[in-house]
């Protein structure tokens, strides 16, 4: 059927039937066949420690760069691979090219591999290609030797048309070379790996039957294990799936305790970090993986985020992530791609939140654990605390049109010192969404606080209190009076008023002199720094005579001057009001 005529069909009977364009494609597709496995244990199972981790970032992340690296870049990523903990790291395919067997070669000569780093190497099963591997590792102290050959089912029938007995041959012959060589190479110590490719388009009973083959010829033994990688090559099923197959798998093959079960998710339908977990889960040891999930066609396993997931519930990762933004930039300078900015824990807005909800819970949340003393992490929508990463708790809230008081008022507190009541932050808050939905942009620090600024602070009009031209005094009957020249329209008059504090008398003489009606509902001050000499600042909440609220702040090396001024603010904001 030609794709144009199958094209029409489809039209047609859509049109008929009210079928969708995805339900007339189903028929393309067959759902992956379950494992059977009715007395799994894996889902009863917790992850109580980190696995043998296997960076694979020099070789199968390289292979799939737009750009590979060069030797310098290659070096840059394998240093700070090791300096973050990796104890095993796969370096290369040295029969690939000249590059890969020189900076494999360069790492030996150089003396740069540490005694407590593995590096393994990476082959087909291809006599001509395993000369070359096996001539790679000369002079290291210990090396991994990592063989493959695809076992599929569907490579086996279209792209190596041989039967069972053919692949295993070819396995066979791969892994009496290998070890042959090794033998002769008695200044390394060799660790044979071995990985049914496509292991999870493999039938269960030949991928078992395969690596029973391959250990026979090398060996291993409880003391001396060999590593068996069973890898999704092409992710194909749902994680639970890949986790039956790799309980079955340990629990059906010879020779368990003489092996080191290795897996190799990959991200084809984006669970590659679900399918490890429970894969760890059903009895593996190890993972291979890469840093951010770099790799063919939607990556590898990430085990960035394998690791803080880890972290994230008490276990120890042994790996230390601790400068994520200095590890993100250097992968992103060696891949030449760059990390997404919603990628978990690494992303440059993974810690940020917009929306005024979260903001005010994440705020709350921060002020709780201060209060509390706690040392366990709790604060909403913040599964980890960004400084464990070396992240900064400047990039938890960023105000948009979506952003609610609790962000602004966090911004305002961290970045200025300045603690507006809530009745303020809620006012405040419709000023800055303005601003933001009139640019249609974020709104910086900076922006909010000169917007706050001209808001409040602002000796805009229409009265404006006279520099010396202020007193307050304390009565002998527990009373204030203070006296104030205040400009209005270009004159200056003089209000007087007594009450039971300065703001009280200051608020009495301007409101009676010029807005009448008002009440004055809130004051408070606060320091905006530590310190005998630092600035106060001041608030003030008053209402009309219909129960309207308007805010006015203060601020001053004073801090009777920044009360009066705070009281003016607020006075001043419902005049423009007034004459608006």
């Amino acid at each position: 059927m030609s794709i144009r005529r199958d094209a029409g069909r489809v039209q047609a009977t859509e049109e008929r039937d009210g079928w969708t364009a995805s339900r007339a494609l189903i028929r393309h597709y067959r759902p992956y066949p379950p494992v059977g496995l009715r007395d799994r244990r894996w889902p009863d199972r917790t992850i109580e420690h980190a696995p043998i981790w296997c960076s694979v970032d020099l070789r199968d992340g390289n292979q799939a760069l737009i750009e590979p690296m060069g030797p310098d870049r290659k070096r840059a990523l394998f240093d700070r691979l090791v300096a973050i903990g990796f104890r095993e790291i796969e370096v290369g395919f040295p029969s690939a090219s000249t590059t890969e067997m020189e900076f494999i070669r360069s790492l030996v000569e150089e003396a740069a591999i540490p005694e407590s780093v593995t590096v393994q190497v990476l082959t087909q099963a291809r006599a001509d290609l395993i000369g070359p591997t096996m001539d790679s590792i000369r002079g290291m102290r210990r090396a991994i030797v990592h063989l493959y050959n695809s076992t599929s089912e569907l490579q086996r029938r279209v792209v190596f048309q041989r039967d069972r007995t053919g692949v295993i041959d070819l396995a066979r012959r791969a892994a009496e070379q290998i070890r042959e060589l090794a033998e002769r190479n008695r200044d390394t110590e060799v660790v044979f790996e071995y990985s049914p490719e496509s292991f999870t388009g493999t039938e269960l009973d030949f991928a078992i039957e395969i690596v029973e083959a391959v250990m026979r010829i090398w060996e291993p033994t409880p003391d001396k294990p060999m590593i068996v990688n069973l890898p999704a090559t092409v992710e194909m099923a749902s994680p639970n799936v890949y986790a039956d197959q790799i309980e079955f798998f340990g629990r059906s093959v010879t020779g368990r305790d003489r092996m080191v079960l290795s897996v190799h998710p990959h991200n084809d339908r984006g669970t590659a970090v679900a399918a490890a977990e429970l894969a760890l889960m059903a009895g593996a040891d190890r993972v291979e993986g890469t840093l951010f999930g770099n790799g063919e066609r939607t990556g590898n396993v990430d085990i960035v985020t394998l690791a803080l997931n880890m972290l994230t519930q008490g276990v120890d990762p042994r790996l230390d992530l601790r400068d994520i933004n200095g590890l993100v930039r250097l992968v992103e300078e060696c891949n030449q791609l760059p990390i997404h900015p919603r990628h978990p824990y690494a992303g440059e807005l993974v810690f940020t939140a917009f929306s005024g909800s979260h903001q005010d819970a994440i705020k709350k949340g921060l002020t709780a654990l201060a209060e509390a003393g706690s040392e366990h992490w709790e604060v909403p929508y913040l599964p980890m605390d960004p400084a464990h990463v070396g992240r900064s708790y400047d990039e938890l809230i960023r105000v948009n049109s979506q952003s609610g008081k609790g962000g602004v008022a966090f911004v305002l507190e961290r970045d200025h010192g300045v603690k507006p009541p809530r009745r303020m932050q809620i006012e405040f808050q419709r000023v800055v969404q303005h601003l933001a939905e009139t640019t249609g942009s974020e709104v910086g620090s900076k922006e909010i606080a000169a917007l706050f600024e001209g808001e409040y602070l602002v000796q805009s009009g229409p009265l404006r209190l006279v520099e010396k031209q202020w007193q307050v005094e304390s009565m002998t009957d527990g009373r204030w009076r203070v006296r104030a020249g205040i400009e209005h329209d270009g004159d200056v008059q003089s209000v007087e008023a007594l009450g039971n504090g300065p703001i009280d008398a200051f608020f009495s003489a301007l409101s009676k002199a010029f807005a009448p009606g008002l009440r004055l509902a809130d004051y408070r001050e606060h320091a905006l720094a530590a310190g005998s000499d630092a600035e106060a600042i001041a608030y003030v909440e008053v209402t009309d005579a219909a129960g309207v609220s308007w805010h006015g702040a203060g601020r001053d090396g004073s801090s009777v001057l920044a009360a009066l001024r705070a009281v003016l603010s607020g006075i001043n904001r419902v005049l423009r009001h007034r004459s608006a």
